[in-house]
């Protein structure tokens, strides 16, 4: 009984586990990244370079494993071949 109670208090420390940022950062070792919708209003802070863009407007941004920013555009599937052309795996994020 006890190494049952063992194997379970070793689940429930597992499940509870916290990612550290260092940990997150180095996540996929440069091969992961996730699609995230941004407004319009919301690119001149990721993406100081692009033109101004009408408030209102969804977004689609390419992120690395870590929140980097990697490429902006009009829909989701642009941005899941840009990671596939850039040999980067897609994950999905909630």
């Amino acid at each position: 009984m006890t190494n049952n109670m063992n194997n379970k208090q070793t689940e429930t420390n597992t499940a509870n586990a916290i990612i550290t940022q260092d940990a997150l950062a180095h996540l996929g070792d440069g091969r992961l990244a996730y699609v995230k919708a941004i407004r319009s209003e919301d690119v001149a802070g990721m993406f100081p370079q692009a033109p101004q863009i009408a408030p209102g407007v969804t977004l689609f941004a390419l992120h690395a494993a870590d929140g980097t920013p990697i490429m902006l555009t009009d829909t989701r599937e642009s941005a899941l071949a840009s990671a596939w052309s850039n040999e980067l795996e897609a994950v999905s994020v909630h």
